[in-house]
């Protein structure tokens, strides 16, 4: 009797949860589909209990003002050139309106849910909700799904529903019909090796590159090749993150020993650790691969660059992706974000294709740290043209574009090899079937697409935005895990040591009192090129092709080029603007309020879907 009179109890509050059927007539369908994509399998329904932690997006006030802000703090041709905005300046570009916070709010009131802010501009809302209640003012369907590369479980609805008075302020909630698999490191293969001693001769020229260099890679060899300063940076204010996912951590003693025996010239090391959903922190735990690559390569190329690991924890049902949007709004809401961020961690595009405003919010938010003056570098993946990851699931079909990289508010890396630099097979490249491409590199891609003539037509978009941008040294890392030498290959090697190599020159720029970089792109796409090392052989392999080849200048393979620290120091001490007016002076100002009178962005174009030529 008393089971019974829970039951009665519990269905009546559901009753009481539930749209009436005239509020049901009112509703609008916020987002559809037919059903889960190929790679996830209905397991059962959701149990009503099972808390979700779900993200409301609320239609942002100006995102087409800091596009344009973008554009115009990181074109050398712009008089604004390197006068970056302010934290407050750009979350008034992205804020919702007052209105559109208020009628979200109060709909979520009335069903007794009480909402988080959980992106400083307040364009993102956060709120824990058991599946019935879910089920109930969404009117969707929750259920459990395994994802079979992973075996694990996501929690996803089909459809879901928002009151028609809310539809031109709530932009989407996730996850709801989201279907993304997890995140990809991209470290495809590894081997033992031993920790070859460095010579305590340095070297500075790429004519005097060790012969060792064309088997495995080191700090040394990066120096040489890319005529990189071994001199400890010194400038005030200066900063390199790394971010790491899936319970990735360095390890402390790896780095000393890593130091000691690669980097005798400075033999300490040192980096902090900060957490995002409980992400590890604890250093002296055992390192993982991922981690160790990206921090050592990191302080060991940047050297005395203070360089902190951001390790983001997992969140129960959201994978991966919560994480990325975890940690971009953890980074917008510091008052002094970093001047260099690098991930090597990234998906395939197609499952964000059905439904790209996830991938958009996203970029849109890396455009955000773009226009504060934080360049951000993404590995570009591992799976040639493939995706992520080497695969043959796409033989025969369409190209695989990876995401992050066709994003075009930031720079995406890909790989080469040798001490001739060649392309590295594995290194992803393509175009996006999201994002158009940008104006920076019509030029460099429109030549690209002429020498290609008719090689792989029918199986990209010969208008998505290109990616890689740039490329460095990508096989063979020497790596010191648990004391024991590895090498180790990936994009995930060549970010890291890209992304070293702008935080040196930021350094030089913070030391003369100029700006920092910032968004790279605009830069690399005109006088840039001419300061990197073109590659122009080799290609990346997959879907049953050859993929595409290496030329002369840009290329979906290579990118632009490989760096040199001394053409690239003379390029952008020449072109980078003088910091001694700081970003809340008038000519910022006027950036801003240019940018949020505009309507469009003008150098930009919108981000959509366009069909694959």
């Amino acid at each position: 009797m008393v089971a019974a009179g829970l039951l009665v109890l519990s269905l009546f509050s559901l009753a009481l949860g539930r749209p009436t059927a005239e509020s049901r007539d009112n509703l609008h369908v916020l987002r559809s589909r037919s059903a889960a994509p190929s790679g996830f399998t209905w397991r059962q329904k959701a149990s009503s209990e099972t808390m979700l932690n779900l993200r409301i997006a609320l239609v942002q006030n100006n995102a087409t003002g800091v596009e344009s802000a973008l554009y115009d703090v990181s074109n050398p041709s712009s008089e604004n050139y390197g006068h970056h905005l302010t934290k407050a300046e750009v979350e008034a570009m992205v804020a919702p309106t007052a209105e559109s916070v208020e009628k979200v709010t109060a709909w979520l009131s009335k069903n007794n849910i009480t909402a988080n802010k959980i992106s400083p501009a307040g364009d993102w809302l956060g709120i824990n909700v058991p599946v019935s209640q879910a089920n109930a003012l969404l009117n969707a369907d929750f259920s459990e799904y395994t994802v079979d590369k992973t075996n694990t479980t996501a929690v996803r609805t089909l459809a879901y529903s928002i009151p028609e008075t809310l539809k031109d302020h709530l932009a989407f909630i996730y996850p709801t019909t989201h279907f993304i698999e997890p995140a990809q490191k991209t470290t495809p293969s590894f081997q033992i090796v031993d920790l070859p001693r460095t010579s305590q001769r340095r070297r500075s020229r790429r004519a005097s590159v060790p012969a060792a260099c064309d088997q495995q890679i080191t700090p040394e060899c990066l120096q040489a090749l890319y005529n990189i300063p071994t001199t400890p940076a010194s400038a005030t204010g200066n900063s390199l993150a790394v971010s790491g996912f899936i319970n990735e951590i360095p390890n402390q003693a790896d780095l000393d020993e890593f130091m000691s025996v690669l980097r005798p010239d400075s033999p300490t090391g040192a980096f902090d650790t900060v957490s995002v959903d409980r992400g590890l922190t604890d250093t002296t735990q055992p390192g993982t691969v991922e981690a160790t690559l990206d921090i050592q390569y990191t302080v060991g190329i940047a050297t005395n660059v203070p360089t902190t690991f951001v390790s983001v924890g997992n969140r129960n049902q959201d994978g991966d992706l919560g994480g990325f949007l975890d940690i971009i709004n953890f980074l917008l809401d510091q008052d002094a974000p970093p001047l260099v961020l690098t991930t090597s961690f990234g998906f395939n595009e197609a499952g964000f294709e059905q439904e790209p405003d996830l991938a958009v919010s996203l970029c849109t938010a890396y455009g955000q740290l773009g226009a504060r003056g934080t360049s951000i570098l993404f590995a570009s993946g591992d799976g040639g043209v493939s995706g992520s990851q080497s695969s043959n699931a796409c033989d025969g079909q369409a190209f695989v574009p990876t995401f992050p990289s066709g994003c075009p508010f930031l720079t995406s890396v890909g790989s080469t090899q040798g001490i001739t630099e060649t392309a590295a097979d594995f290194s992803s490249g393509g175009f996006s079937n999201i994002f158009a491409r940008p104006s920076y590199q019509d030029d460099a891609v429109a030549a690209y697409l002429t020498k290609l003539g008719n090689t792989n037509a029918g199986l990209f978009n010969t208008q998505g935005r290109a990616f890689p941008d740039v490329s460095a040294q990508g096989v063979n890392f020497v790596v010191d895990v648990g004391g024991q030498g590895q090498g180790v290959s990936g994009t995930s090697a060549s970010s890291p040591t890209f992304a070293s190599v702008v935080a040196l020159l930021n350094d030089e720029l913070l030391n003369a009192g100029k700006s920092p970089l910032g968004f790279l792109n605009p830069l690399l796409y005109s006088t840039g090129a001419a300061a990197l090392n073109d590659v122009t052989t080799g290609s990346n392999p997959g879907c049953g092709t050859d993929g595409f080849p290496a030329v002369e200048g840009w290329d979906p393979v290579t990118g632009l080029g490989t760096p040199d620290f001394a053409k690239l120091l003379t390029l952008v001490t020449g072109s980078a603007a003088s910091s001694t007016s700081n970003s809340t002076d008038a000519s910022v100002s006027t950036v801003a309020a240019t940018a949020a009178a505009s309507a469009t962005a003008t150098t930009g174009k919108k981000h959509h879907h366009k069909n694959k030529n």
